[in-house]
């Protein structure tokens, strides 16, 4: 992909990375070639699998590891042999990593303890930073007393405490149960639109990015596949590996019969002609992948549904319909291809009559199918 430009010089950016590596053992590199800036006040998510790179490069920004090469700057000084206490960076932890000996009130002290600050200042500090996490009741409690979203909440004020310029958090709410970490993604949210603050989140789950993040970096194998805003990531990813991993998608195995002024014409194995979006400006006769997202497809039951206009059409039978609450997914067979789910709201007529089954008519707009090598 095209990386952003990394120069240090835009009053925007904070940090740069620049043509950084990292390897471990010297032959294989776990970040290949990371170019990427960082905005002031913004709310940047690293995703990906494991092993993609994302939280080594958390790490490198932390100064928890080094670059093997490149250079990461922050505010336009250079970070590459900076220890970690020296960065003015908050730290957030997976497991929280609190001391279990301490209270909670020396817990968050702990920073301004090392860098030196006198017992009555760090007092008030605590106090505002507790307050801000809504957990200053809790100041003489340990860390055993509390629960895992109350040892997030402390956590985060230690490392909000010293006023950073930047706070790093590598995968938080990952030991927190589903209810609790969708509350705390809107709380995280919330306090980084209150504190104006630079937060850079590391994670696997894309729920979580395109929810509380600005922008998205996506990783894979070391490199950045994709970086956007979250509505341009999940409408206009740029590769196969994007589109499959952020949300759910459709794929159609298929054949470009003509490719003209980043559109083209694919030819599916049962002979359907679909028209889309060439997003990796395939040529003909090319093997490619075609996605759809489940609620970009429109259901019927019937042949004429969608009148002559409409001409990216498939025929499918339906082999199951799954309730999830606030809509139905329609689980359909086609020829020579995986299923293909539909998205339907609990309102939309095609569900009257729906079972498994019946014989449907998929329409697919040719502006929300993306055509992948």
């Amino acid at each position: 992909m095209e990386q952003e430009n990394t120069t240090t010089d835009g009053q925007d950016t904070l940090v740069a990375f620049r043509g950084v590596q990292k390897t471990y053992d010297g032959e294989n590199l776990v970040v290949k070639h990371l170019d990427l800036n960082i905005r002031k006040g913004e709310f940047l998510t690293l995703l990906g699998p494991s092993g993609s790179g994302k939280t080594t490069c958390l790490m490198m920004l932390a100064g928890f590891e080094f670059p093997t090469g490149g250079e990461i700057y922050l505010g336009g000084k250079l970070l590459n042999k900076v220890p970690p206490h020296k960065r003015n960076i908050g730290m957030v932890f997976q497991n929280y990593a609190l001391f279990p000996h301490m209270t909670v009130g020396q817990n968050v002290a702990y920073p301004l303890q090392v860098r030196g600050m006198n017992a009555s200042s760090r007092a008030d500090k605590v106090r505002k930073a507790l307050d801000m996490v809504q957990m200053g009741k809790f100041i003489d409690r340990y860390p055993a007393q509390l629960s895992g979203g109350q040892q997030q909440r402390i956590a985060l004020a230690r490392a909000l405490v010293f006023d950073p310029e930047l706070v790093l958090m590598d995968e938080p709410l990952g030991a927190l149960d589903k209810q609790l970490r969708e509350h705390m993604q809107l709380e995280l949210k919330a306090l980084h639109h209150r504190l104006g603050l630079t937060f850079v989140y590391v994670t696997h789950d894309q729920s979580e990015a395109l929810t509380m993040s600005d922008r998205v970096a996506v990783f894979d194998q070391g490199i950045v596949q994709q970086l956007a805003v979250v509505d341009h990531l999940y409408e206009y990813p740029e590769n196969q590996f994007v589109a499959g991993f952020i949300g759910d998608n459709n794929k159609f195995k298929a054949r470009v019969v003509s490719s003209n002024n980043g559109n083209c014409e694919v030819a599916l194995p049962d002979g359907s002609i679909l028209r889309g979006i060439n997003a990796n400006a395939a040529q003909a006769n090319q093997d490619v992948i075609a996605c759809v997202r489940p609620e970009r497809v429109r259901l019927a039951a019937h042949d004429n549904a969608f009148g002559n206009s409409f001409d990216n059409i498939l025929r499918a039978s339906v082999s199951d319909l799954i309730y999830f609450g606030d809509h139905v997914r329609v689980r359909c067979a086609l020829p020579q291809q995986e299923d293909c789910f539909v998205k339907l709201t609990l309102n939309d007529p095609a569900l009257t009559n729906l079972s498994s089954g019946s014989h449907v008519t998929l329409a697919v707009d040719p502006e929300r199918l993306r055509v992948f090598i």
